[in-house]
Formats: C-alpha cells, sequence, structure tokens
C-alpha cells in the first residue's frame, strides 16, 4: 500500500495538538521551511530528546553509504531509504537532513534540508512494518548558503500512524555532506632527456559556497604520484602543501616514460580530487 496518499485522512488539526509544535526561525541554510517542518516534529517537553512514539525506524541508509558531495551549481538529488515500523499503521512519514545540537531549537538548528515531496512508503508482508524512500534535491546555491555546515549531518525521521499519534528520531543515521574539489597537474618539460628535472605545478580548488566559486584550498598535503607506461599501478614520489593560492609546485627526475600526477585524500568537510595523468616522454 502507498501511504502519500492515506495523509489526507489524518486531520491537521488533530496532528498540530498531538505534537505540541515550537517555532524555528531561518537557521543557516535557506529553505527556511525546513527547519520548521523539523522542529515542529519535537517536543515542548523535557528537552533534549532525540526520539518520541511508538513508531520505530530502522535501516536508514543515506545516498548508497556515500558522502554527498556538493559543487556550487546544479542540483544533487540525494536518496534516502528506511525502514518504519508501527503495529498501529502509519498515515504518512516525513524525513530531513539537519546538523547541530538539539533539533527543537533555533539555536540547536544550523542547518536543515527538507524533501520537495513526502516520502514514499509500502507497506511489506508483514503487517506494521513499511520501507520507505525520500528524495533530497539540494540546490548548493541556495541551500548552502554557509561555508561552516559543511561535515557531519543526521537524518531526522517523522511519522503519523492512522490514529494520529506522532512519532520522530532526529538521529536516525548520519551522512557527511562535503565541498567538491578539483586538482590539476602539468608535468613539463616535454619531451624531456632521461635524469633531467621535470616540473610539476597543479592547483587545488574546492567549492566556496558563500561566494558561489570554487577557490583555492590553502596549506593542503598533496601527493605527488608517477605510473610508468604500461603500468596500472601509481606510486607516491612526495608529498607537498598548496601554497596561499592553493597552487602546487614542485620537482622530480625524469627516469622512464609515465604519467604523473596529483591527488588529495580530502578532508571531513571536503571531498577528494584525484588530477588527469599527464604523460611525459623520457628520450
Amino acid at each position: 500500500m502507498r501511504i502519500r496518499v492515506a495523509a489526507a485522512a489524518v486531520s491537521s488539526a488533530v496532528v498540530l495538538s498531538a505534537l505540541a509544535l515550537p517555532v524555528a526561525a531561518q537557521a543557516a541554510t535557506e529553505r527556511t521551511g525546513a527547519e520548521t517542518k523539523l522542529s515542529s516534529f519535537t517536543s515542548k517537553s523535557v528537552q533534549p530528546r532525540n526520539s518520541l512514539g511508538n513508531t520505530k525506524f530502522s535501516h536508514a541508509v543515506i545516498n548508497g553509504g556515500k558522502d554527498i558531495v556538493l559543487g556550487t551549481t546544479g542540483t544533487k538529488s540525494v536518496t534516502v531509504t528506511y525502514t518504519a515500523t508501527d503495529q498501529n499503521g502509519i498515515a504518512l512519514t516525513e524525513a530531513f537532513l539537519w546538523q547541530g545540537t538539539d533539533s527543537s531549537t533555533t539555536e540547536g538548528i544550523t542547518g536543515g534540508l527538507g524533501t520537495d515531496d513526502d516520502p514514499d512508503c509500502t507497506e511489506t508482508a508483514t503487517q506494521g512494518t513499511y520501507t520507505c524512500k525520500a528524495v533530497f534535491n539540494i540546490h548548493p546555491a541556495t541551500d548552502m548558503k554557509d561555508n561552516g555546515v559543511a561535515g557531519t549531518w543526521k537524518l531526522f525521521l517523522g511519522a503519523w500512524d492512522l490514529y494520529a499519534n506522532a512519532s520522530y528520531n532526529d538521529d536516525v543515521a548520519t551522512a557527511s555532506i562535503k565541498k567538491a574539489s578539483t586538482l590539476t597537474a602539468n608535468a613539463t618539460p616535454e619531451p624531456v632527456k632521461k635524469g633531467k628535472t621535470i616540473t610539476v605545478t597543479g592547483k587545488l580548488a574546492r567549492a566556496n559556497w558563500s561566494t558561489g566559486k570554487f577557490a583555492g584550498y590553502v596549506s593542503q598535503p598533496v601527493k605527488l604520484q608517477f605510473r610508468k607506461k604500461g603500468s596500472n599501478t601509481y606510486t607516491t614520489l612526495k608529498t607537498i602543501k598548496t601554497n596561499s593560492t592553493g597552487a602546487l609546485k614542485t620537482t622530480t627526475k625524469a627516469t622512464t616514460d609515465g604519467y604523473y600526477r596529483y591527488t588529495f585524500t580530502g578532508t571531513p568537510t571536503t571531498a577528494p580530487a584525484t588530477a588527469p595523468g599527464d604523460f611525459v616522454d623520457v628520450r
């Protein structure tokens, strides 16, 4: 049974009175409706409380278990799957991604993202158990205005059963939302005589959500790697740091034909990046 349409049977007045709603204002991100709806699930009594009600949520997977990597433009669609269980049946579920320490207060929410549509839930062969899917369409240009919100986000799930009883859990699962990064590499001269010096330049940049542009990533460790022609394996030659503009420059000795590249392992707030290998012919 698809349950999105079943929500029409639940009186909004009954639902609101059951939830004892607090009011949330704008948090760090721009889609203010997400924060308002998110905080409306939490009870005013005995705060902070990270779960309430009889509906249980489990088996949640965010973005296939992978980091959510955002650039500065376009739309990133993120799918979340989960199981909701309630012996009183389920009329409707809601899903949010949020960041902070307390989902019931404005001060406790530093970022919030909601779905455009209610999640789709289907009752399984086991009565009272539903498999659900929610889709978050994230627009970095408007949703991620604060660079500080990169990092760990939590999955908030709420539900109403068929008798309009509300439940929620504000920490069902976690995911990392990271800034996209780019990396280049250019090895010169080419061709080069064996034993002579090769200079490898490049630049590491990452998304800046405040400006809507990519900017150099300063003082980050980046590995210079080499792959011999005919091989599939890169070997790390050295590790250097980006300068004050994110630029890279180092030298190495030419030994044989092959590819040079830079690789960045990433940070808790920034995705990894690897430059395409740049071929050098050694004569």
